[in-house]
């Protein structure tokens, strides 16, 4: 939804006395009003209600949208961007707005249709806990985006910054003068590389600590909006649910807290972190969907064997209602995921980012589920298959291949990429940095590589795979062995139906096609190269970089 309404507030639960003109507010019944800072405390000033933490923080939240209007801290205004406010998706809209006071909790709650938001603060703190519920598809995103004030904070990744008016797709992936490019999209991280976001003067920081993301979707190698700086301001985002490049369905219920920050130019308190925040002070307050501690469970693993201790493992729970995930010990493979919603799930173990076991749980309320060691089999590493030769190693991700790390936050467009094009020859040495990350139709189809066959090999059939992490338009690879046999064109797999390879993410859903190779498409002579030729094919997508095209994730042919 966009935009907003000034149609007055419907209910206000509280009972205002002479105490909010003070700053302090008194409730009637079990409510009643106790504050343990000086200032802490809340007024209404017509339009929205003013909250005073006791500390150094002042916010205000509209009372006809939810919106948060205005964010002084130590006396400074850091709302607003273009005169936006801050909020949920881009705006709700007409909304219930109501504020309670609970000892030293103020909570401020908006309805919109179905959908419920939560701002708390609590006395003494430069805090703002957010909690959104979503109960169906009526708000098209989640999302909660914090607008900061141009020109309070000097940017720090330079590679979100969109100042340039030179667009190079649609209308978020911009080009800089020099060829470099920029997007809002481009941020790095997966979803389990960071807790907090932000900025920092050195004296101030602003963060949005992140939530749990238990009904977010997508798992812990998401990718999505973070933070972005432009001419008129900046954006922290706490990305719930958004439909770009979405391998899972949408989860709803409530999501949070999550947690604007302000801090004397240090990092956020590590007690604000998902995996360490507990919240017993709002577990009476009445929030939609709020489950306490008391109410979730855990589940703990002795460890892991048959793992490649060359990678990390992580330990993912997901079913339609909730998702979580923990980093397996690199020792032993010792893990713990907590304060699960009760249900049965499906447990996955992967290495780096490729699946390689996966068995069901169930979680109880109040109780552990304890699993003895999860023996990895080795047939369920395709890396621990035989092979004549491997380009790239099989962890579900492009990591080694030419141009990946860049495009975690670049456009392949971009003048520091290394050319998409050129050929791979098995043998040289630099099989995998030559290979490039990505394959499109338009772009590099074509690709070659050069290999050299035994006698012994080149007398019998062979199986070659070519694993992909995702795929754009239903671009998959077919394949031309020597100029004279030629793969059937393989049926695409189920992948995200937005942009991907463009917008700074190379995760979908990891698959493997299998090519048998007769003994009759090879070479004879053992001094003479093969050739491997590999094509993108697809009847969808468009030209250039938005043609048809894949991520690639390990190259092989099997003894």
């Amino acid at each position: 939804m966009s935009g907003s309404s000034n149609s007055a507030v419907t209910r206000r639960a509280f009972v205002v006395t002479a105490a909010a003109a003070t700053g302090t507010a008194a409730l009637a019944g079990p409510l009643a009003a106790t504050a343990s800072a000086a200032s802490f405390g809340w007024s209404d000033d017509g339009s929205n209600y003013v909250v005073d933490t006791g500390a150094s923080l002042v916010f205000k939240v509209s009372k006809t949208n939810g919106d948060l209007t205005s964010l002084v801290y130590k006396g400074t205004e850091y709302q607003g961007y273009g005169g936006k406010n801050s909020h949920v998706e881009s705006g709700l809209g007409t909304s219930t707005v109501t504020l309670a006071q609970s000892g030293s909790t103020i909570l401020i709650s908006v309805a919109y249709g179905t959908l419920r938001h939560y701002y708390a603060a609590r006395s003494g703190e430069n805090n703002i806990y957010l909690w959104t519920n979503k109960a169906d598809s009526s708000v098209t995103a989640t999302r909660y985006i914090v607008r900061v004030k141009a020109g309070l904070f000097l940017n720090d990744e330079p590679d979100s910054y969109t100042y340039t008016t030179s667009t190079v797709e649609a209308s978020d992936v911009f080009a800089k003068s020099d060829g470099q490019t920029r997007s809002k999209h481009y941020s790095r991280h997966r979803v389990i590389d960071y807790d907090y976001i932000g900025w920092t003067t050195g004296s101030v920081g602003l963060w949005i600590v992140r939530s749990n993301h238990e009904k977010a979707s997508g798992g812990p190698f998401y990718r999505s909006l973070l933070r972005h700086q432009s001419a008129d301001g900046g954006g922290l985002y706490e990305i719930l649910y958004y439909g770009e490049n979405q391998t899972e369905a949408e989860r709803f219920g409530l999501q949070g807290p999550y947690v604007i920050a302000f801090t004397d130019g240090g990092a956020p308190s590590s007690s604000l972190y998902h995996g360490t925040l507990t919240t017993p002070w709002a577990d009476s307050l009445g929030i939609s969907g709020y489950v306490a501690d008391g109410g979730r469970g855990r589940v703990a693993g002795v460890g892991i064997s048959g793992r490649d201790t060359a990678y990390t493992y992580t330990v993912g729970l997901a079913n339609s209602a909730a998702q979580y995930w923990g980093t397996a010990r690199a020792s032993d493979g010792w893990f713990s995921v907590s304060r699960i919603l009760p249900g049965a799930y499906t447990l996955t173990v992967y290495k780096g980012e490729l699946a390689v076991y996966s068995t069901q749980v169930t979680v109880s309320a109040g109780a552990t589920t304890t699993l003895n060691t999860i023996t990895v089999p080795s047939s369920n590493d395709p890396s621990n298959a035989s092979a004549i030769w491997r380009i790239g190693n099989w962890d579900g991700t492009p990591s080694g291949f030419k141009n990946a790390d860049l495009m975690t936050y670049a456009h392949p467009s971009d003048v520091r990429a290394s050319s998409w094009t050129g050929n791979v020859v098995i043998g040289s040495g630099s099989e995998t940095s030559a290979f490039p990350c990505y394959l499109w139709k338009d772009v590099n189809g074509g690709l070659l590589v050069y290999f050299r066959l035994t006698a012994a090999q080149a007398a019998a059939a062979h199986t070659l795979r070519i694993g992909v992490t995702t795929a754009y338009a239903n671009g998959r690879p077919q394949i031309t062995v020597n100029g004279n046999w030629t793969s059937a064109i393989p049926s695409p797999p189920t992948q995200p139906s937005t942009r991907s390879l463009t917008v700074g993410s190379y995760r979908g859903n990891n698959y493997t096609f299998s090519y048998s190779v007769p003994a009759t498409a090879w070479l004879t002579d053992t001094s003479q190269y093969n050739v491997l030729k590999i094509d993108i094919v697809s009847g969808s997508g468009t030209t250039g970089y938005l043609s048809a095209g894949t991520a690639i994730d390990a190259i092989d042919l099997l003894a």
